[in-house]
Parts: C-alpha cells; structure tokens; sequence
C-alpha cells in the first residue's frame, strides 16, 4: 500500500517531475505513478499548464454522475472553480502496461469541493487509460467512481 499527501509532493522543485518523467532509468510503471502524482499535484495548485501537458488533446473524464467532459472543460472547471482540490493522500496504484498503451488504476482520498457542493474528503478511484506518445504517458480516459 502506498500513501503520500499532495502536500509531500508541492515540496519538490518544479522541474523534478519533468525530470523524473525523461529519466530513462525509469520504468513505465514508474513514469506512470510520477505523472499520476504530477497531475493530483496540478489540480491542487490549479496549474493548467501542467494539467494541459499530462493529458491528451482527445482526453475524456467520465464522472461518477456519468457526465463527461473533455479536457478543455476539465481543464476549464478546475481553473474556474467548479472543481476545487485541495489534497490528496494516495493509498493504492494500480498500473498495467501494454506496449505503448497502459492502464492506471488510483485509490486516493482526495479532500475537494465539486460542482457547487461542501468541502468533503472522497475515496475517490480513478481508472486511467494512458498512452506512450514521443516516449512521455499521457492520460487519454479516466472514469471516476468512489472505493
């Protein structure tokens, strides 16, 4: 079981996941997990450019609701306020790769405030399909449900 708050992860410089990420050392898996920490990262600080780079231009979120939005209207409530994130403590990664295709399976207790609602802290599942383009992952789908 793996388990460290977004708060841990702000502590880094800024270009230690850029660097992490092109380490060639790397595993995919262990690409994959840093992109995922990158990104929960991202939407805490609501760093569109970050969150714009780890995920494909055809990226889909699928929330629990089954509304989906693409990544510009993701992109959009995050920085608008709509989805408001406040931290993160992973508990669990699941990670499947295929090639240049993978799948990300995240458990995290997640603290947000979404869509108008109060400040509650979810055991939010994210299950990601990634891509390998010009040797960097990419998010390409997640569908959101609770654990």
């Amino acid at each position: 079981m793996l388990s460290v708050s977004v708060a841990a992860c702000q502590s880094r410089n800024p270009n230690e996941s850029q660097r992490i990420l092109s380490n060639k050392k790397m595993t995919d898996k262990d690409m994959i997990e840093a992109l995922y920490r990158e990104m929960y990262k991202a939407m805490v600080e609501k760093d569109t450019a970050t969150l714009n780079r780890v995920h494909a231009d055809n990226f889909v979120l699928t929330h629990m609701t089954g509304m989906h939005q693409s990544k510009q209207e993701y992109i959009k409530a995050i920085a608008g306020g709509t989805l408001n994130y406040y931290s993160a403590e992973h508990e669990q990664m699941d990670i499947k790769v295929d090639g240049n295709h993978a799948t990300l399976t995240g458990r995290s207790r997640v603290n947000a405030a979404v869509f108008g609602g109060g400040r509650h802290t979810w055991r939010l599942q994210l299950y990601f399909q990634l891509s390998k383009r010009d040797g960097h992952w990419l998010f390409t789908n997640a569908k959101a449900s609770t654990y």
